[in-house]
């Protein structure tokens, strides 16, 4: 292993791959991933490999093991997207890398009417998903009221 694994839980969140074969979508994939990456970076205690470490392997044919060591992580993200008319599918899965077993996976499907919002909905629903995996027994969650009466989880 090129790095040694940090002694919290750590992931590489890959490029999302364009499935649907027009190279003018690769924008879409790319947004999804870095909103991916810029959400997990904020979970306290979740090591994230950066943006540009992980864009090194797009388009290339890469093993999660391969991964796992070349940047010192337990886990990682794959993903897809496959846009059809007004229409979006994005998949992902994640994966402990030394094991190779898939501890989760989703598939999220919308109508393209706000990039930004699909985007949003779809970077929470992979972040809450992933912060619930990756920290279940180890770092139990807490909800605590933060001003206006709203209660927000946080790590413990």
């Amino acid at each position: 292993m090129a790095f040694p694994l940090p002694d919290e839980p750590s992931i590489a969140v890959m490029p999302f791959v364009n499935m649907s074969g027009d190279p003018k979508q690769e924008f879409l994939c790319d947004g999804i991933t870095e909103e991916v990456i810029t959400a997990l970076s904020k979970v306290p205690r979740l090591f994230v490999i950066s943006r540009q470490s992980t864009f090194f392997y797009k388009g290339k044919p890469v093993k999660v093991k391969q991964v796992s060591e070349e940047l010192g992580v337990r886990y990682v993200m794959e993903g897809s997207v496959q846009r059809s008319g007004d229409r979006v599918r994005v998949a992902a899965q994640l994966i402990d890398a030394l094991t190779g077993h898939h501890l989760w996976a989703e598939r999220y499907e919308r109508d393209l009417t706000d990039l930004f919002a699909l985007q949003d909905e779809i970077t929470m629903k992979i972040l809450t998903a992933v912060r619930v995996k990756l920290t279940e027994g180890k770092y139990p969650l807490r909800t605590r009221n933060i001003t206006g009466g709203s209660k927000v989880s946080t790590a413990i």
